[in-house]
């Protein structure tokens, strides 16, 4: 991989995934924050602190100088100041392998916004980033997101029950993964 800083800009048929900005903070903290979207989350609180929006995108620059983690705002393409979501991949260099996260808001449920997003950053990852591997979690309870999963061409590779604890219950997680051969087929 390269030494370049400039986080990606990456273009699909109806989003652009850009860059976050720190004026994005509040629709962070309004769409990410709401009940229905940080429940089907590992991490993201609720209510989210105002404030924490621009703080988790101060994040995002030297993560991604760091080769640790592409984080990208999904936006309309037609609207590219307003944010709908938002996707990530956690890069481990040396396994070769990403880990792919995502949110939208709730109101932007039911489009293929995921789907879309997701299927640019694995391209992303396998063609730019020459990764080997990417994978994807989602709670059990959440097929929603194990749908985008599978419309990935991703292979079901196991759960893991009573994995993590997310606002006082055990929550089991299911794997997915896709590996840079299967891609390009």
């Amino acid at each position: 991989m390269s030494d370049d800083v400039a986080v990606p800009s990456i273009l699909t048929d109806r989003l652009l995934l850009r860059a976050f900005v720190p004026s994005d903070g509040p629709t962070v903290e309004r769409l990410a924050g709401a009940r229905e979207v940080a429940d089907t989350t590992l991490a993201l609180p609720h209510p989210y602190p105002v404030g924490g929006g621009a703080e988790w995108i101060g994040t995002h620059a030297e993560a991604w100088k760091r080769r640790e983690r592409l984080t990208l705002a999904i936006c309309d393409r037609a609207m590219p100041d307003e944010v709908i979501g938002a996707i990530a991949l956690r890069i481990s260099e040396i396994h070769q392998h990403g880990e792919i996260g995502y949110w939208i808001g709730a109101e932007h449920w039911g489009n293929g916004y995921a789907t879309e997003a997701a299927k640019a950053l694995v391209a992303y990852a396998f063609d730019e980033l020459r990764l080997h591997r990417v994978q994807a979690r989602h709670f059990r309870r959440n097929p929603a997101s194990g749908r985008v999963m599978q419309k990935l061409g991703m292979t079901l590779e196991g759960i893991h029950r009573d994995a993590y604890l997310r606002w006082g219950r055990f929550e089991d997680t299911v794997l997915y993964g896709i590996l840079a051969s299967e891609w390009k087929e």
